[in-house]
């Protein structure tokens, strides 16, 4: 009977002893797959290189929600708006002093005749309500307007002093691009249109923007390969900065 307990002892130990090293085998060779193919996320290309997403990137808020068309109505109450000023200044040619005196003539007239008549005909009058200009809007906005134009004034001091030929480049074609657009089209169409891209573009972007980011992707790799070689065969030769080491005989 010893025996036979001792035997079962040593079988159990034995096995016991067997599923140990089996789950240590098998667990080494999880690790050893592990380590054997390693799980590397890629980067995904965003346009711009953006890392947050379109709706911060806009700011966030209700201005992005306008933008992304969150809220339908109040954008094509927007886009309406906008539209109905440019047909009255570009197709009618209303001139923006008169559309101003006829907008106050025609409010302050039927305010006037509704204060008055309102006591022969026994209904309410208007309830007017005070518009008054806070001073902290008025510093706000004040102070976010400095902030950028001596952002503005400081990337125009950079590209003049010469350090960037490549944004010098930039900045260039684009005012040159600009100069034809507005050879084209007055201020106020060129702004219409600017408005109503800004409220297009973003919401097409984020609905198609795999494949945009894809064929942008794509376009940028092109237009660093052919700027290499422009550079390389052009920008390379011009001498930038002071000349040193030379004296003037």
């Amino acid at each position: 009977m010893a025996t036979d307990h001792a035997g079962d002892n040593d079988s159990f130990v034995d096995s016991v002893m067997e599923k140990l090293h089996g789950g240590h085998d098998s667990s080494s060779e999880d690790e050893k797959k592990v380590k054997q193919s390693p799980v590397v996320k890629a980067k995904i290309y965003r346009l711009f290189g953006r890392e947050r997403p379109l709706h911060k990137v806009l700011g966030g808020g209700k201005p992005a929600d306008i933008f992304l068309w969150r809220d339908k109505k109040v954008t094509a109450g927007v886009l309406g708006f906008a539209t109905v000023i440019w047909a009255l200044f570009e197709l009618l040619e209303y001139h923006l002093l008169t559309l101003v005196c006829h907008i106050l003539i025609v409010a302050l007239a039927v305010l006037f005749l509704w204060s008055n008549a309102s006591t022969f005909i026994n209904t309410a009058p208007p309830q007017i309500p005070e518009v008054v200009l806070h001073k902290d809007i008025v510093l706000g906005v004040a102070s976010a307007l400095r902030i950028e134009i001596n952002r503005a004034l400081e990337i125009l001091r950079d590209i003049a002093s010469g350090k960037d030929l490549k944004k010098f480049l930039v900045v260039i074609v684009g005012l040159w691009v600009v100069s034809i657009l507005g050879n084209i089209w007055n201020f106020l169409t060129l702004f219409y249109i600017v408005f109503v891209l800004l409220h297009t573009v973003p919401v097409l972007y984020e609905k198609y923007e795999d494949k945009v980011d894809a064929f942008a992707e794509k376009a940028e790799a092109e237009i660093k390969k052919h700027y290499a070689v422009f550079d390389a065969n052009v920008l390379s030769k011009i001498p930038r900065g002071p000349l040193k080491g030379k004296k003037l005989e």
